[in-house]
């Protein structure tokens, strides 16, 4: 009757709660109080590298909780894989025992199962010879059955919590990627939330760029607490890192400790594991949504296959966000040229201006007229003329800085804006740029093909839009009317309109 009575006293505690924590801990303190024994450890089955390993134990032979011991190893790993329990009276004379501490003279490991599932193990040690009588290991068995089923059921209850926790996490990602149709902040947007929702210290977005036989992987995005080794819009390296195999093979790449990985190239400091999904919409792979934790063997099944679904989510919103893209570019592109078009320059003029208004360091503005382009295409034809204004764009392009704006502004007039530039500063752009047209040899124009050019800046010449194209505008036809192929600045701009 008293272990009948003991055995319904310990279920009716280990089973109280679902919390994993507290179910070990009620575990531990039932085999100190109730059973008596000197050292106890409940080691966990990790069935995805068949190791159990010390979660919780007390006593004075302490088991380090570093240890992780195989399947079939010692006396633990042997019963966890026979589901029996073994017992060594006096483990000198045991083969399987693995020495942990000197003071150890018997052991007693049980087996955690449930429906032939191996949960962990109970494991008892005492400095005693053959420490635990018959009864004792009986009632020690009786009571991992209890131990079992409580762990099971923490187990169960930890799981629904955590799928519940990744939905909402989904969901939440979901509805913020469906609120934002720009790319580049969709991509820092996706990259601030993962860490923020998910068991994650930093997501990075590797994107394809380029046409397919010059296709290049870019860094577009990351955030998170880890130390980058890279520079802004990083390119991947050829290799065979994780990203990249992620990416031609469309597959789930997985690192559980970069430390022993021959694969792994170094993106942040503190990795020691790290997750490399595709992302792909519509059959197309469009990139790689990379994690990295500072933690070895973060990235359990489970997680891995809701952070799939995030990658789904966020390779639809990012393909949208790239075609709304495309589609605005296309409606502010020239289709001849390939810069900016009128519509497109309207946009740049307003932000540069505002942006000028702000930082206080200005912006200039250059008109541009190739000169007399009606009578090169009344003598050589529109289609040589169509290639000359190609040619002149190309030019202006290659000859400025990156943050310069090159637009075509109408027929042959262009419109360069020079973001932080002053007028003396854009007078030496625009006579380069001069020069280098003048110099250039078109092909099929067996003469030379001058430009004139006028320049202005914000704020000395103008404060607005209207006013700084105005008196751009003017210092071009100052330049014309005074001989062409030559720049006017606004302050000698005669404000008088010449044939071009």
């Amino acid at each position: 009757m008293q272990k009948v009575a003991i055995l319904y006293d310990v279920s009716q505690a280990v089973l109280s709660t679902f919390d994993l924590d507290e179910v070990l801990s009620q575990i531990l303190m039932i085999a100190q109080d109730y059973f008596r024994v000197e050292n106890c450890a409940i080691l966990l089955f990790d069935p995805s590298d068949q190791k159990l390993r010390v979660r919780k134990e007390f006593g004075g032979n302490r088991i380090a909780l570093d240890v992780a011991i195989p399947l079939g190893r010692g006396i633990i790993g042997s019963a966890a894989k026979r589901k029996l329990p073994i017992y060594a009276p006096d483990v000198s004379k045991d083969s399987r025992y693995i020495k942990t501490f000197s003071e150890t003279r018997c052991e007693l490991a049980i087996p955690l199962v449930v429906r032939d599932e191996v949960y962990g193990v109970l494991d008892f040690q005492s400095v005693q010879l053959n420490y635990f009588d018959n009864d004792t290991i009986d009632l020690l068995t009786l009571f991992s059955t209890q131990a079992s089923i409580a762990l099971a059921n923490a187990r169960l209850y930890s799981d629904q919590q955590r799928q519940r926790a990744q939905l909402e996490a989904i969901n939440a990602i979901a509805d913020q990627i469906s609120k934002t149709n720009e790319l580049d902040d969709l991509l820092q947007k996706i990259c601030s939330l993962i860490p923020e929702k998910f068991s994650v210290d930093h997501a990075v977005l590797i994107l394809r760029e380029g046409e397919p036989d010059e296709e290049r992987l870019l860094m577009r995005a990351h955030s998170g607490r880890l130390t980058p080794l890279f520079a802004a819009h990083y390119e991947l390296p050829p290799g065979d890192g994780h990203s990249r195999t992620a990416y031609h093979c469309a597959e789930v790449v997985v690192d559980k400790d970069v430390r022993n990985s021959q694969g792994y190239i170094p993106g942040f400091k503190e990795t020691l594991s790290e997750l490399c999904v595709p992302m792909i919409a519509f059959q197309e792979t469009l990139g790689v949504l990379v994690l990295d934790s500072a933690r070895a063997d973060n990235f359990k099944p489970e997680d891995i296959r809701a952070l799939q679904s995030v990658a789904d989510i966020c390779a639809v919103g990012i393909r949208n966000a790239m075609q709304l893209h495309q589609a605005k570019t296309m409606a502010s592109t020239d289709g001849l040229t390939g810069i900016y078009n009128r519509r497109g320059f309207e946009t740049r003029i307003i932000e540069e201006i505002a942006g000028a208004q702000r930082n206080g360091l200005g912006v200039s503005l250059l008109m541009v007229d190739i000169d007399h382009f009606k009578r090169l295409n009344d003598e050589f034809g529109h289609l040589l003329g169509d290639e000359v204004l190609r040619q002149v764009a190309k030019i202006f392009t290659q000859q400025i800085r990156k943050n310069d704006i090159v637009c075509r502004y109408g027929g042959e007039e262009f419109a360069i804006l020079l973001p932080e530039t002053t007028t003396e500063r854009a007078h030496a752009v625009a006579e380069k740029l001069r020069r280098v047209v003048a110099e250039y040899q078109f092909p099929g124009v067996p003469r030379p093909v001058t430009i004139s050019l006028g320049i202005a800046d914000s704020p000395t010449h103008a404060a607005s839009r209207d006013d700084l194209v105005r008196a751009a505008d003017e210092a071009l036809y100052a330049a014309k009317q005074n001989g062409r192929n030559r720049t006017e600045t606004a302050q000698q701009a005669v404000g008088k309109t010449v044939a071009r």
